[in-house]
């Protein structure tokens, strides 16, 4: 059993009530708590080492990678986070300096973003340290942006550069807060999702979401980064560098559909508001369930998705 399997069983066993908008199967729950306004986004994640980070990694960039998932599914919502509790397990034996160094990372970006740190907890855990973060957010009352509003026909727009992450970037990467934010007030995105799994795992969950949809990605509009091109023509991993980009995951950029008719419109307020970020418009939602990849030789099947817990790489 694998990862998704393992939640699909969990689901239908999860109980609900009347403050639950949306639960279970989105980047965050939705919960209505009275507010006129807004409503309440919430999320939990867990960094855990060996699986998230090495025991050589810098303490700071775990504390930061620990707090910036749960900030990049709170921007995969459109939303704003307002406060986290954090779960620290350590270890018998560890450092106190190392324990130190994870909340000064992890305070330095919630600081950043206006996350205020309000508890916890801290326990032992023999094997390895863990740090799992529950955070909360806002967003404007009925304006969170789901995955399951994909339509056949949509343009599929991506930020940032995929690939390579490995390399260091899963450590000290940048949320898309503001850019999350933002794709929210446009009222034009569809469906939203971060992306946590690769873009080929991702895309599946998104389009499974918006009933079983397909999608056409062209292979020369991926924004592949630089260390994945290199990487490949080092021959590290031996891994092609569209490859990497498909499936290495960890790149927690905003992957988001609107109507082909507003593509032009959602870039160029882009790049007005986020000139250094980059957005790249790569494919388009289509009727079937076939995820599928064009590129000068024709169409093939889009790789098997990448990361999952249980299983490893694809």
């Amino acid at each position: 059993m694998h990862e998704f399997e393992l939640i699909n069983r969990l689901k239908p066993l999860l109980p609900a009530n009347d403050f639950v908008v949306h639960g279970a199967g989105d980047d965050c729950a939705v919960l209505d708590l009275g507010d006129p306004t807004a409503h309440t986004l919430f999320k939990t994640d867990a960094v855990v080492e060996g699986v998230h980070f090495t025991p050589d990694a810098d303490p700071e960039q775990v504390g930061h990678k620990a707090i910036a998932r749960c900030l990049s599914d709170i921007a995969a919502m459109g939303g704003r986070a307002t406060a986290a509790v954090v779960t620290l397990a350590l270890p018998p034996g560890r450092d106190a300096a190392w324990s130190e160094g994870v909340y000064r990372g992890l305070c330095r970006t919630a600081a950043l973003h206006q996350v205020a740190i309000v508890g916890g907890e801290t326990t032992t855990n023999p094997g390895q340290a863990l740090i799992s973060v529950a955070l909360l957010g806002r967003v404007a009352r009925n304006q969170a942006i789901l995955r399951s509003g994909a339509r056949v026909g949509d343009a599929i727009l991506v930020s940032g550069e995929l690939g390579g992450s490995i390399a260091g970037r899963h450590l000290n990467f940048e949320p898309r807060c503001d850019q999350g934010g933002w794709l929210a007030t446009t009222g034009l995105v569809h469906a939203l999702i971060d992306l946590s799994d690769g873009l080929a795992g991702d895309l599946r969950h998104l389009l499974a979401a918006s009933g079983g949809l397909g999608a056409e990605i062209h292979s020369t509009a991926l924004p592949i980064s630089r260390i994945a091109r290199l990487r490949a023509r080092e021959g590290d991993l031996a891994k092609p560098a569209l490859l990497a980009a498909l499936t290495d995951g960890e790149d927690f950029e905003l992957l988001f559909t609107v109507a082909a008719s507003d593509a032009v419109r959602i870039m160029d307020g882009w790049r007005e508001r986020f000139p250094t970020t980059r957005i790249s418009c790569i494919g388009r939602v289509t009727p079937g369930p076939n995820v599928q990849l064009r590129d000068k030789t024709g169409i093939r099947q889009m790789p098997p998705a990448g990361y999952e817990h249980f299983r490893g790489e694809s």
